[in-house]
């Protein structure tokens, strides 16, 4: 059975958790409408080390899961704001 650590619950069956999507920053509010297009239908594919939005469904808990998405292995999960805690 596949694992993933949630921050808040521990270590939970992966089947409870939906995948977020890689961790992006948005454009400034005023930029272009090309700016934009760009950060909504274009995303960077190479495989290496991401960062990615996974949500724990039965706790409603959004965070962050560094993964290496050549290997699948997640290197650390945390909260938003906790990037810097070990």
């Amino acid at each position: 059975m596949k694992l993933l650590t949630c921050p808040v619950n521990g270590t939970r069956p992966l089947s409870e958790f939906v995948y977020g999507g890689e961790l992006r920053t948005p454009p400034a509010a005023d930029c272009s409408d090309k700016e934009w297009a760009d950060y909504v239908h274009n995303r960077h594919g190479a495989p290496g080390l991401k960062q990615e939005w996974w949500y724990h469904a039965p706790s409603g808990t959004w965070f962050i899961a560094e993964r290496n998405t050549l290997t699948d292995q997640v290197i650390r999960t945390y909260l938003k704001g906790q990037e810097g805690q070990q």
